[in-house]
């Protein structure tokens, strides 16, 4: 097993090799790039003030800026140089730690990024506590009592929070709680006057402006984990080893708990992992509803700005999460199945 997952770690570089080549000779594709976005907003600033526009010219009179510019503006933002040697000057800078410069608003990209994180931080480990504190004993409820009213109504309440996106549920609560009946803030994560607050007021305020946007997260992801833990449960409660179990006069309590829960918990840890991506990069759709700086809206952000060095720099912390999270999937599978040998050959 040792061996398996050294073999696990080396792959990682490779792999992040491929990913962050794709993206990167994407960006450097796609139209509409930092160069041509300075060109336009010139352009428009010129038009303001009472130049020639688009329309009343030759091309050449409504451009503001010159050749030699945009040559030096490519140079600058290493547009002039071939993608394999713009990548690899790139991953050069990554891998002494620096992630660039924005080219929206000339900050560092990893100040950026450390500026965001507490916030995805806050908001995936608590959600994320929530949906498998849910998620799990709702799960062994309803497998217990298929067939049930309660089992029926609960399926019912899962179903739709499934039907419902986490988007959609979160401008539902804001036109419900906050902007009719005005239970809850509208947006953001604090009030406009925390700094006067006492430390226990604080703690009010950020549950107060907490509360709709968990709710969104929530609701859209403990569906598919409920019902993964009822059939992975049901189905093991009808195998042989459990009915043996309990034909020798173990207790239906004892035959779910000690033996056929563990079991129903694999499908789960398989998927352990990949929470650690998830936590930091969040929902720009519900961070973008609710106006909360995380991870997902600056990604949202610095993918419609054509901001590609925020970009690339979420693609790096992203990824390697990603890649991390699926060892560790695999470490919590081997740990709820001692069956489990990776890489074992008779």
């Amino acid at each position: 097993m040792t061996a398996y997952f050294i073999r696990r770690i080396l792959l990682i570089f490779p792999t992040f090799l491929g990913i962050t080549l794709l993206v990167f000779a994407i960006t450097r594709m796609v139209p509409g790039g930092p160069v041509e976005r300075m060109m336009l907003e010139a352009q428009q600033m010129r038009t303001r003030e009472g130049g020639p526009s688009a329309g009343s010219g030759n091309e050449r009179q409504s451009q503001p800026l010159s050749a030699d510019q945009i040559q030096m503006l490519k140079a600058y933002y290493g547009f002039d140089k071939p993608v394999w040697i713009s990548y690899g000057q790139w991953l050069w800078k990554v891998l002494h730690g620096n992630l660039g410069t924005s080219t929206r608003y000339y900050e560092p990209v990893w100040d950026m990024i450390c500026s965001r994180i507490p916030i995805s931080l806050y908001f995936g480990f608590i959600s994320m506590v929530m949906v498998y504190g849910i998620c799990i004993p709702l799960g062994i409820s309803k497998a217990v009592r298929h067939h049930s009213m309660y089992d029926n109504i609960s399926s019912a309440a899962v179903f739709t929070g499934y039907a419902i996106p986490g988007w959609v549920a979160g401008v539902l609560l804001l036109l419900l709680l906050s902007s009719h009946w005005g239970i809850f803030p509208l947006g953001g994560l604090v009030s406009d006057d925390f700094e006067d607050f006492t430390l226990i007021h604080k703690a009010a305020d950020i549950l107060w402006h907490t509360a709709l946007p968990l709710t969104a997260y929530v609701l859209g992801s403990f569906s598919v984990l409920t019902l993964l833990v009822k059939n992975a449960l049901m189905d093991n409660l009808a195998s042989d080893y459990v009915r043996t179990a309990i034909a020798k006069g173990l207790s239906f309590k004892k035959a779910v708990f000690r033996h056929a829960l563990r079991n129903s918990l694999i499908p789960v840890a398989t998927t352990f992992g990949d929470n650690l991506s998830i936590i930091l990069s969040g929902s720009f759709l519900i961070e973008k509803v609710f106006n909360i700086n995380g991870m997902g809206l600056l990604g949202y952000e610095s993918v419609i700005d054509r901001d590609y060095p925020v970009v690339m720099g979420i693609l790096v912390i992203s990824s390697l999460l990603f890649m991390m999270g699926n060892i560790l999937s695999d470490i919590c599978v081997a740990l709820m199945d001692p069956r489990v040998r990776f890489g074992y050959r008779q």
